[in-house]
């Protein structure tokens, strides 16, 4: 396995502030902050993030909004001597670090003489420009209409000028762009130090750049994809440099993470896509041959045949009878599983081998053997489903989007071995991991045990803020069970009536796709404010829109739950339709709580519970960004206070004022504006 160490390179802790002398009253931080306030949370926390660095031990925290944690965990870094890799949860939380909250740091130290920080951030290889692709797309042009083709002028226009080949650069390119796919750097087309670009590759430079650093800023998803490639034992299999310590921001998602990197996943699209790249790539360099275009074609014949006869259902299903299904159609898998070895077995064959076959060959093999691990493993630790994405398995051109998974059912096994047993330290941190239980257990016993950090300092830092008086939460107790059929339309006249009182300014956001769309239709017309609904705009848009828009109401799901930041008046109420319980038929989740069940355990109350929990935490956190928010929290589920597990949410949540009057929202809302 590669290890995590590094040896000290970095500005001894000797020649930088002290903690106090940076975060105190009249420090550092007060004389370069216009609206610094004392934050004893913030300076507690980097003096236990210092002491965790220094004595090589785990530490979790959470640190409620308006802590200012970032800065909390950034100077301990920096003093530390150590290389440090610092994972969030989102993009916009890596290059809100890289591009605000360093320079500010940088800022500051270079008054005390001490020379730029050694910093960068690296994404996945999808996020940056294939030279290489460029070039060839430019020699033999594969453009469909004249958006592509403007779209094509822009990104060669920029590629001479880009230092660092990010996509984020072109502002105006959309964010699922299909000519983008055709020119990013993902490795399946990649030959390494065998490209002719590879010394002005946009890869290589980032990799020399992390090299360089100190800092190395990631997200969550490249942190597991290269801690997963690292146990393939592969040489120079990892995307990371060696590092000795790791901070991971938002650390509430890493088990989610985990899960999807240490799981495999083989589509049909997949099949697709490895024919098609070796047709375009055998095709350039003029190396097709006969017989590996026939036995392409086999493979996405057979390959469409055996994706036609899997299990049909609704999005996310559990693939329960896989040995009768291999019974029953064991010549259509084996026909698979040979024409894979077919088109392998040609490659070998072409006489002049362009350095792009090794590549096709082992994405080739690789895919044949996660397709027999998914069909033939009998791994227990391991839930196997089946997920069909987009249109019908009618659709357009018969091409729907069928996807085979195997995920682990417990990754705190997996985390503990290949993750904190091998680094020296792991800060984990996010507003919300803590959760109230029994005294024994302790309010961290839900992310420990779900990650597998068994040892590990623990600290709750309060927030900044004065929840009792900045906020009220709204639990009515006269509407229905959210499971019954009449629901909806009570739920929407609540809504209505909340909102006339907040004049729209709100996020209702809601468990499901379907309760958004039936609350959103029974409201359209009848509300006075514009109204948004998640999916008819990108995420960002419909932020920004959110955020121009006065009295604008916003209907949204899961992924404005959290990373989402909208400070002041306009956003002053936020719904929530229902406790955020994960969907027990989710095959993965439906796992786990078999899993903690057979192991004696009771599921709901050690993982369903404390999952919605932090759920709820995450939602209701939109609310309250800042010293001057005010505003109104509605959970429309009174479950909260008619069921014993309820007290556990309760007791969880902030200290806001709570009612069930919705006279006493009015009164929240005149006593002082809002």
């Amino acid at each position: 396995m590669a290890s995590f160490s590094h040896p000290d390179t970095a500005v001894p802790a000797r020649k930088l502030p002290t903690l106090h002398q940076f975060f105190a009253p009249g420090g550092i931080l007060s004389q370069a902050h216009p609206n610094y306030e004392f934050r004893r949370g913030q300076l507690q926390m980097a003096e236990a993030v210092e002491k965790a660095l220094l004595e090589r031990r785990h530490l979790i925290v959470e640190a409620g909004t308006g802590t200012g944690k970032t800065l909390a965990y950034l100077l301990p870094v920096i003093r530390s001597g150590k290389r440090v890799v610092i994972s969030t949860g989102t993009k916009n939380l890596q290059e809100q670090l890289f591009f605000k909250d360093i320079p500010f740091l940088e800022q500051q130290l270079l008054r005390e003489n001490l020379g730029p920080l050694r910093v960068c951030y690296m994404k996945g290889r999808n996020n940056y420009l294939c030279r290489q692709k460029l070039y060839d797309l430019t020699n033999q042009p594969v453009l469909n209409g004249l958006q592509e083709i403007e779209q094509y002028r822009q990104i060669a226009e920029w590629e001479p000028e880009t230092q660092t080949g990010d996509r984020a650069e072109l502002k105006d390119l959309p964010e699922n762009n299909q000519l983008w796919q055709k020119l990013d750097a993902r490795t399946e087309r990649c030959t390494g130090q065998k490209c002719v670009q590879w010394d002005r590759c946009f890869i290589t430079e980032m990799h020399r750049r992390a090299m360089e650093s100190d800092i190395i800023i990631v997200n969550h998803h490249l942190f597991f994809a290269d801690l997963a490639l690292r146990q393939t034992g592969a040489p120079d299999a990892g995307i990371l440099p060696d590092f000795t310590a790791a901070i991971f921001d938002e650390a509430h998602e890493l088990e989610d993470v985990a899960g999807s990197y240490f799981g495999v996943s083989v589509s049909n699209l997949r099949f697709e896509e490895l024919a098609r790249d070796m047709e375009i790539t055998l095709q350039q360099k003029q190396s097709a041959s006969a017989g590996l275009l026939q036995a392409l074609g086999r493979m996405r014949e057979r390959a469409r045949f055996f994706f036609g006869l899997l299990p049909t259902g609704e999005g996310r299903f559990a693939f329960r009878n896989r040995n009768g299904f291999l019974e029953k159609n064991s010549d259509d898998y084996d026909a698979v599983m040979q024409s894979l070895e077919g088109v392998f077995s040609q490659l070998e064959l072409l006489p002049k081998k362009p350095d792009e076959v090794f590549n096709l060959a082992r994405r080739t093999q690789e895919l044949q053997a996660q397709l027999a691990f998914i069909m033939e493993s009998e791994d227990k630790n391991t839930v196997f489903w089946i997920e069909h994405r987009g249109e019908s398995r009618k659709g357009r051109g018969g091409q729907s989007h069928v996807i085979l998974q195997a995920s682990p059912i417990d990754v705190s096994q997996i985390l503990k071995r290949t993750l904190f047993e091998p680094l020296e330290t792991a800060v984990l941190t996010s507003a919300t991991l803590a959760v109230a239980g029994s005294e024994d257990q302790g309010s961290f016993s839900y992310i420990r045990q779900r990650v597998g950090l068994d040892h590990a300092r623990e600290m709750v830092v309060p927030s900044h803020f004065d929840y009792a008086k900045q906020a009220i939460l709204y639990v009515p107790p006269d509407l229905p069970d959210p499971r019954s059929t009449v629901f909806g339309n009570r739920a929407a006249e609540k809504i209505r009536r909340l909102l006339e009182i907040t004049k729209g300014r709100a996020f209702c956001l809601f468990t499901s796709y379907a309760q958004m769309h039936d609350i959103h239709d029974r409201l359209l017309g009848e509300l006075p404010y514009p109204m948004l609904l998640q999916g008819t705009a990108p995420k960002n848009a419909l932020l920004e829109e959110f955020r121009l828009t006065p009295h604008a109401v916003l209907f949204a799901t899961a992924s404005f739950w959290q990373g989402v930041d909208v400070q002041g008046e306009q956003l002053s109420c936020v719904i929530i339709d229902r406790l955020p319980f994960a969907v027990p038929s989710d095959p993965v989740v439906a796992a786990r709580i078999r899993a903690v069940d057979s192991n004696g355990g009771n599921a709901f109350v050690e993982y369903q519970v404390p999952s919605a929990v932090i759920a709820l935490k995450q939602g209701f956190g939109r609310l309250i960004r800042s010293v001057k928010d005010r505003g109104v929290l509605a959970l429309l589920d009174n479950r909260v206070s008619k069921q014993r597990y309820g007290k556990i949410f309760l007791d969880s949540l902030p200290p806001y004022a709570k009612t069930q009057d919705l006279a006493d929202v009015e009164r929240f809302f005149t006593s002082e504006s809002v």
